[in-house]
């Protein structure tokens, strides 16, 4: 993937990605017990300030609650300063978080609550060190290391690799494989010894689940479909089409595993360690809904800015420059619209449930 490409990776501005991805605080909220449980070791052995990191935070609104509890669970017994870090990378909107944090939003911002608690936002990525070395005693991240450094290649077959034909899928684990070394590596040097990571990744679990396919209409596959139905209407040429890959990858557990349980492995030896691993499903909470009030229009109103919030930009980047910026945001709408009407006429089957690897990792 070029520069540019990567450049078009962006969660919804202006505070709209926590507000459309309810499903991802959630998914937060389920891991809240890993990270206090990662922590509580900590607890007795550090005496001076306290370093946190939240990694591809997106704007900061779905973990809020999650570091309201880790700084309640720090201050039982330690007064210390404590520093809490958000990373993402350049195209993030700070300025959204920035304001959520401070309470300019209708989100619940911890900071008023707490005395020296400080928060700081950093433009690297977690494909870069975020953190000076040995200075972390507590990372985190969630539903963000599913995004490549870099396209590898355009999937002929499709927009994403869970539907990849082999050569493809090859392709893309490979990338997958150097990036999940790169990712663990920089944190490896970040962590102080003793520290934690508690990562939460989109996975491909023991049952072949995945987001978006765990019984009725596969996400992805519908996604393809109507961009397929697009290129044989003429309305994108063959080169937006291939455009449209989307760059992530979701790992099996044993992919997640393997750098950290293989003794020769730079992670292994980098003094990293798998403490435990398992999957978990947490249900779209707008299918939930749904079953409670049963009324298609407002389902379909309320799935699809979800759908739009992590995977707009890479769409509208790949259609072509040559076109006009309304004629490219034309497409996109007339994109979703069509998603939108198909859950409207038939809404069975439609939602978007998240399939987490849930993981601990400890620096020895």
């Amino acid at each position: 993937m070029t520069t540019a490409q990567a450049d078009n990776i962006t969660m919804s501005g202006g505070g709209l990605y926590s507000l459309a991805t309810i499903g991802a605080k959630d998914v937060i909220d389920l891991a809240t017990p890993r990270v206090l449980e990662a922590l509580t070791p900590l607890l007795e052995s550090n005496q001076g300030q306290w370093n946190f990191c939240d990694m591809g935070c997106a704007d900061g609104g779905t973990s809020l609650e999650l570091w309201r509890k880790v700084i309640n669970r720090v201050r039982q017994t330690s007064a210390s300063d404590i520093q809490v870090v958000y990373a993402d990378q350049a195209r993030n909107d700070f300025n959204a978080l920035i304001q959520i944090l401070h309470g300019h939003t209708e989100f619940n911002t911890y900071l008023p609550e707490f005395e020296h608690v400080s928060v700081l936002a950093s433009g690297s990525s977690f494909y870069a060190q975020t953190l000076p070395a040995d200075s972390l005693h507590l990372g985190f991240s969630a539903t963000a290391m599913h995004w490549l450094s870099r396209k590898p290649c355009n999937i002929s077959n499709h927009v994403h690799m869970v539907g990849a034909e082999e050569k493809d899928a090859v392709t893309f684990a490979a990338q997958a494989r150097s990036d999940w070394e790169t990712i663990l590596l920089h944190r490896a040097r970040e962590l102080k010894v003793g520290g934690k990571l508690v990562l939460i990744n989109f996975c491909r679990d023991q049952q072949g689940r995945y987001l978006g396919n765990t019984g009725g209409i596969n996400m992805f596959d519908n996604f393809n479909a109507i961009w397929q139905q697009f290129l044989a209407d003429g309305e994108i040429d063959q080169a937006e089409y291939d455009a449209m890959t989307l760059p992530q990858y979701y790992n099996s557990v044993d992919e997640f595993s393997a750098p950290l349980l293989d003794q020769k492995s730079a992670v292994y030896q980098s003094g990293l360690r798998l403490i435990d691993i398992d999957t978990a499903v947490v249900p779209c909470p707008f299918a939930a809904d749904y079953r409670q009030h049963q009324d298609a229009g407002k389902f379909s109103r309320e799935y699809i800015p979800t759908i739009r919030s992590w995977n707009e930009s890479i769409f509208y980047g790949g259609l072509s420059t040559s076109r006009s910026a309304a004629d490219r945001t034309h497409l996109i709408e007339r994109y979703y619209g069509e998603y939108q009407r198909q859950v409207a006429d038939n809404p069975q089957g439609h939602g978007m449930d998240y399939v987490h690897a849930y993981m601990t990792i400890e620096r020895v």
